[in-house]
């Protein structure tokens, strides 16, 4: 059975991420690393065959894809199924206001419970049968290509779940770096892991100097 690979990425940094402020759907530009970020996953992937780019239309993940589209040639197409997970009343508040003013509601998120819905937002299992719908969708265009996926930290998390067959509820053991290169490949089965969370390309200050100079 042919598979479509997918390299899949979370948008880089933004000024929110470092105050830990929910984004969801809000649209918040990267900051001055996020955008440094994306020019080195550009640079990762710029030798390897891209067939297509899908991203989230929020413009944290579309610059980031354009920086992969730059350096690929790969054509870039906005997929809003592909935004993060919208959090309603909770967006634009930090961890520690949500917790100081709506208590109740940061307890039931906080146990991941799959049904609650911030008023406004999505519920963990609507967010997952959107991000499942949506990447079989694409990745069945493909079979037997890479496609690049650019999307965001709730969106990562679903995939490494439906990847590696873990419950939604379950705790997150595993990382959701900025602008890190994860791979899967899909078949009309589902998902499977390749790797996860490679970060070698963003480690070199050499390159992030002579990026700055």
């Amino acid at each position: 059975m042919q598979a479509t690979r997918i390299v899949a990425i979370r948008h880089g940094e933004t000024a929110w991420n470092v105050d830990t402020r929910i984004q969801g759907h809000l649209d918040i530009p990267l900051n001055d690393t996020g955008l440094w970020q994306a020019e080195q996953v550009g640079r990762a992937l710029a030798d390897e065959p891209v067939a297509a780019i899908y991203t989230s239309d929020l413009q944290r993940a579309h610059a980031t894809a354009q920086a992969v589209a730059r350096a690929t040639g790969a054509p870039l197409t906005p997929h809003t199924g592909l935004r993060e997970r919208s959090f309603g009343h909770f967006q634009g508040r930090t961890f520690a206001e949500i917790e100081a003013e709506l208590p109740e509601d940061a307890r039931r998120w906080r146990k991941r419970d799959p049904h609650y819905t911030p008023e406004g937002g999505e519920s963990l299992v609507t967010l997952r049968e959107r991000i499942e719908r949506t990447v079989s969708a694409l990745a069945e265009r493909h079979v037997g290509e890479q496609v690049v996926m650019v999307a965001h930290g709730g969106v990562l998390d679903v995939l490494y779940r439906l990847a590696t067959r873990q419950d939604i509820q379950a705790p997150r053991t595993w990382q959701l770096a900025n602008a890190a290169i994860n791979r899967l490949l899909w078949t009309p089965d589902g998902l499977s892991l390749v790797g996860w969370a490679d970060t070698q390309h963003l480690d070199s200050q050499a390159a992030r100097d002579e990026t700055h100079s």
